[in-house]
């Protein structure tokens, strides 16, 4: 089985994705777009992971590798493969397929709660009533046609949606690690001004083992829904 990962900075990697697809045995395949734009046959991968950014989607001026990369997405979803999207890789996946991206009321910057919304009849994901995740973003979009919502926030309608059996977007990050949160705070805390929903580098950083280990399980239970996903 092949997972191939779409990275767009080097401090936003796979962080607990990774262990959990070599457990499961994946060989793991990249495109780094800070580095190049090589991009696999769609049709070869068992799963495609499209990680998260500081840019928005919108900004193919700045960043043409976009354009190429919504056309890949796109792609990949109607060839029927299995495909996670993580913050700016639910906005891929949104905006590839006919979805608005633009900028959120707030921004959601830290541990915050989410509310599962999907229906509970065995068609869908479902997340928790409630459970307390990791926030980095300032956008938001609109579920792309056919999708179906599976999470909200106080911040933010549109936490995670899905698509058929085989298609999840997540606004929120559920593979943070100490580390990874770290890399984040250290590259991006020139956003971390005081708001509603932002919390401060050391509330941030302060965060508990438990946390950590309840946003890695919740992502082993994605990666296990869309490793079961029929192709």
């Amino acid at each position: 089985m092949r997972a191939h990962y779409l990275q767009h900075v080097p401090f936003e990697g796979l962080a607990s994705i990774e262990p959990w697809l070599r457990a499961a045995g994946y060989e793991i395949t990249t495109t780094r777009f800070y580095e190049s734009v090589q991009l696999p046959d769609p049709a070869d991968l068992d799963l495609l992971v499209v990680m998260g950014g500081p840019m928005s989607v919108n900004d193919e001026h700045e960043f043409p590798w976009l354009v190429a990369e919504k056309e890949f997405v796109r792609d990949a979803v109607q060839a029927g493969g299995r495909v996670l999207g993580v913050c700016l890789g639910a906005q891929l996946i949104a905006s590839a397929l006919g979805g608005r991206v633009y900028r959120n009321p707030v921004k959601e910057i830290g541990w915050f709660p989410v509310q599962g919304v999907a229906p509970d009849d065995g068609e869908y994901f479902c997340f928790p009533l409630r459970t307390e995740v990791f926030h980095w973003h300032g956008e938001t979009f609109d579920l792309p046609p056919g999708a179906v919502r599976l999470a909200r926030s106080d911040g933010c309608e549109n936490q995670a949606f899905q698509l058929g059996r085989s298609v999840i977007g997540l606004q929120f990050h559920l593979e943070t690690t100490p580390e990874s949160a770290r890399q984040i705070v250290s590259h991006c805390r020139a956003e971390l001004s005081p708001r509603e929903y932002v919390q401060s580098e050391a509330t941030i950083l302060a965060a508990g083992p438990e946390k950590y280990r309840t946003v890695n399980e919740l992502m082993g239970e994605v990666l296990s829904y869309l490793h079961g996903a029929d192709r």
